[in-house]
């Protein structure tokens, strides 16, 4: 196994960083607690990024509204949303541009106007590879512009990704108040 290991890194400086790498992510405790609200108003887009985020093993709860309107209720704590037990504040966002009632960029833009929110983690997750979209999205404050995948397998990668960088190596910005 370890020829395996040592032929695919080349090198055993490599294989030594490799081993502590993977030594100390198993150490770290993932943050199974940490709320992700999902803004998709595609039911099968939502499906395989549930069922992406299962496959890779990532725990966190996934918290999913299906329009612009929805996201904002959920995020401000009204109507329905007002029991926090119930519908926990997200410590990221993965959020969809082309959304009805109200646009992936009308919420981004609200979002970044609220005091106790302006400092989540908004991830754009969205088909658009228009370079309008792309700079819009980061001049109205998104962290991060990331393409829907074509395949399911590339789909569970960036998931893996986001759980990697987003939760477990990053510290996230708490909710005002919490």
């Amino acid at each position: 196994m370890l020829e395996v290991i040592f032929k695919v890194f080349g090198n055993f400086a490599e294989l030594l960083r490799w081993r502590r790498l993977e030594k100390k992510r198993r150490c770290m405790k993932p943050q199974a607690n940490f709320t992700i609200l999902l803004v998709e108003d595609d039911a099968d887009d939502v499906l395989l990024i549930q069922r992406a985020f299962r496959r890779a093993k990532i725990a966190n709860p996934i918290q999913v509204v299906s329009d612009g309107d929805e996201a904002v209720a959920y995020l401000s704590g009204a109507g329905r949303y007002g029991d926090r037990r119930q519908f926990p504040l997200p410590v990221l966002i993965l959020l969809d541009l082309k959304l009805p009632r109200r646009s992936g960029f009308e919420v981004l833009e609200w979002l970044r106007g609220q005091s106790g929110l302006k400092r989540t983690p908004v991830l754009v997750l969205t088909s658009s590879k228009e370079t309008v979209d792309v700079n819009r999205a980061y001049e109205l404050g998104a962290n991060s512009y990331l393409l829907k995948p074509v395949t399911f397998r590339a789909l569970q990668e960036i998931m893996k990704a986001i759980n990697l960088y987003w939760l477990v190596f990053s510290e996230m910005p708490m909710p005002s108040g919490e």
